[in-house]
């Protein structure tokens, strides 16, 4: 008997407290499609191995019931797996009572690792090579080009990148690229000004430099999926990830948001208010980047540290001014910060919350959580969940 991809079950079940390589709640990325016959396969497979991902070591019984597709359906599956690499099995599990014990299968998290580079510091482009579960094992970062120069930016991606991959001690299973500027989904950065880069194919030029597959998107829409897969988020907010520019990613409904021009989240280059402001990269005056940007945050505060609480709340102000209509609009329930926790939490935090509720309908938005986020190197890890994403099926 063969399952189409009307499984029993359409998602996999999350095991609680039994997990030996659980990471986060297994929330699905939903597709919005129906699944067709013709696609069965591919759906089964990504559906194996999403539960194996997120609930652990198992064994194929355990995965039938889990997955809800049948045990012959399973067997197959997991033996082209282990074929092709992608599962292992770790033993036989220990059972008091009559029968065969069952052999313990699992994604094989320590044969495969995932390279990930972060390109919207404001000082160094950064990257590491990390685990299939996220974990950084080896760190490495150069500093970022002075000028917004396209060519010198790119050299000095690949240079990091092939150091990354010298670095690396396993199977790697791709690389993932957070970059600011709008990124379209087959990894050409239509405009970058913080890099100089427009209409540049990254994602396909570092491919072929490298020989690896490699998967290339907005850093904001990289940090969101970290949140969302590792998190604990809810299924409808917004990250807003704060550093050498200002951009944001967006769920709803468990469902990534690009939107037509793949510009969702470009809110960086939005004007706030009639004031005037500092002088944007873009050449405007008053951009939220302009106003939010690290770089003039930490500079503002060293020219005055008694200023410090009083641009902290303008800061956080403007943004909730910029914000306010996207939450209304989507009704989302959470907004998460990136950055650095000592510009965005207290004062920054406090004054966006306060905006927010006074440009809201009162006592239905009353309850929208600001928080900053709790996971370290954010995008990084995006990156390995887009490379999971794209060779697993994995979210």
């Amino acid at each position: 008997m063969t399952d189409t991809g009307e499984s029993r079950q359409t998602a996999p079940a999350v095991r609680t407290g039994t997990a030996t390589h659980s990471f986060g709640p297994a929330q699905n990325l939903r597709s919005r499609t129906k699944v067709l016959p013709e696609h069965a396969r591919g759906h089964n497979r990504a559906l194996v191995l999403q539960t194996l991902y997120h609930s652990g070591s198992m064994s194929r019984a355990d995965l039938s019931r889990e997955t809800g597709l049948t045990r012959v359906t399973i067997s197959d599956l997991v033996a082209e797996f282990i074929s092709d690499g992608i599962v292992v099995e770790l033993g036989i599990r220990e059972t008091v009572g009559p029968g065969k014990p069952p052999i313990l299968i699992d994604i094989d998290r320590l044969g495969h690792q995932i390279i990930g580079l972060d390109l919207s510091d404001a000082e160094a482009y950064r990257g590491a090579v990390l685990t299939l579960d996220g974990d950084v094992i080896e760190r490495r970062e150069i500093p970022r080009p002075a000028q917004a120069d396209g060519e010198a930016a790119y050299a000095a991606v690949r240079r990091l990148a092939q150091e990354l991959v010298a670095a690396s001690s396993a199977t790697l299973l791709g690389v993932g690229i957070g970059t600011p500027g709008i990124v379209r989904p087959d990894g050409v950065v239509l405009s970058s000004p913080n890099l100089g880069w427009t209409d540049f194919a990254l994602e396909a030029e570092l491919g072929r430099d490298l020989g690896l597959p490699v998967i290339a998107r907005n850093d904001a829409n990289a940090a969101v999926l970290a949140e969302y897969t590792f998190g604990g988020a809810r299924s409808d907010f917004i990250l807003i990830k704060i550093g050498f520019g200002v951009g944001a990613g967006l769920i709803s409904g468990s469902q990534p948001l690009l939107g037509s021009r793949y510009a969702a989240g470009e809110i960086g280059h939005v004007v706030v208010g009639t004031d005037g402001g500092p002088h944007c990269v873009c050449g405007r005056d008053g951009c939220l980047e302009a106003w939010l940007s690290v770089s003039r945050l930490r500079d503002e505060i060293a020219a005055d540290p008694s200023s410090r609480d009083a641009v902290l709340r303008d800061a956080g102000t403007r943004m909730a001014i910029a914000i306010a209509p996207i939450v209304t609009a989507l009704d989302l329930s959470e907004i998460v910060l990136a950055g650095p926790i000592d510009l965005l939490d207290g004062a920054f935090i406090d004054a966006a919350t306060r905006t927010l509720r006074s440009r809201t309908l009162e006592g239905v938005f009353d309850d929208v959580v600001i928080r900053p986020t709790q996971q370290p190197d954010i995008v990084l890890r995006g990156a390995a969940v887009m490379v999971l994403s794209s060779q697993l099926g994995v979210s």
